[in-house]
């Protein structure tokens, strides 16, 4: 009775795992952009945990189903997030339209500072100012071990701010793709590279494609404030140990 009892478990905990995955096939997809041919860089379905790498002719294979969400990363073009559809997964060969690498932001990083520097007599531009120390500062401990922090980091919460102003005129940007961009661009620029090398043990090419990664959880839009880094730190430890279980299929 008791071996009766084990197989039948094992056949509903099979049957489960078919089920999740039973569904999913192979996707045909290609990158492209107007400007630039793309062939190289990653594709991670974030819901199967599977990665594969972009091949010449932008071209790429991945396993998928409608509603699974894809990451798009590499080091010339802008990282994207997609989440597929019925009619995306019955394509051919889905095609996806790829931006060159964070033009978006650099127009809103230039945008900020002309809107802080026309705030003439107003306090704020007071505030955005950074000071080195001096005798009456409270002075810096260098014997400590770093936190692998920035000392003056780019205030990328005011330019959140900033950029989902500009680019909510737009009606093809969604505000998800804002959020995506401002907590990449906030976790680059607070931590240093041997962070990201020798902690978290990642390649130049892998970096945007797990920050986007970190990103596509909700809880990653409440660490992007400078008084939780180290909970950010913590939170990005730990998704790393996700991202590396991730199986990459090789093409």
């Amino acid at each position: 009775m008791k071996n009766k009892l084990v197989v039948l478990v094992v056949c509903l905990f099979c049957q489960f795992v078919l089920g999740q995955n039973g569904f999913r096939k192979p996707l045909h997809g290609q990158v492209i952009n107007d400007f630039l041919a793309i062939e190289s860089g990653y594709v991670m379905n974030v819901n199967a945990n599977v990665r594969t790498f972009i091949g010449a002719g932008g071209l790429f294979d991945i396993m998928a189903q409608p509603k699974d969400t894809l990451l798009f990363s590499g080091l010339s073009f802008q990282s994207k997030k997609v989440v597929l559809t019925e009619k995306d997964c019955d394509e051919i060969l889905l095609k996806i339209k790829l931006d060159l690498v964070n033009n978006q932001l650099k127009e809103v990083v230039v945008h900020k500072e002309l809107k802080v520097k026309a705030m003439q007599g107003g306090s704020q531009k007071y505030v955005d100012m950074q000071f080195e120390d001096d005798k009456q500062s409270t002075a810096k401990n260098n014997a400590m071990l770093s936190d692998q922090t920035i000392k003056y980091g780019t205030d990328f919460v005011r330019i959140f701010k900033d950029v989902k102003k500009l680019l909510s005129k737009k009606d093809e940007v969604k505000e998800e793709e804002v959020t995506d961009i401002a907590f990449v661009e906030y976790a680059k620029d607070n931590f240093t590279k041997d962070f990201y090398a020798k902690t978290l043990n990642l390649k130049d090419d892998e970096l945007e494609l797990f920050l986007m990664y970190c990103s596509n959880d909700p809880h990653s839009k409440e660490l992007v404030d400078p008084d939780q880094k180290f909970q950010l730190m913590d939170f990005m430890i730990n998704k790393n140990k996700e991202f590396k279980k991730a199986e990459a299929v090789q093409k």
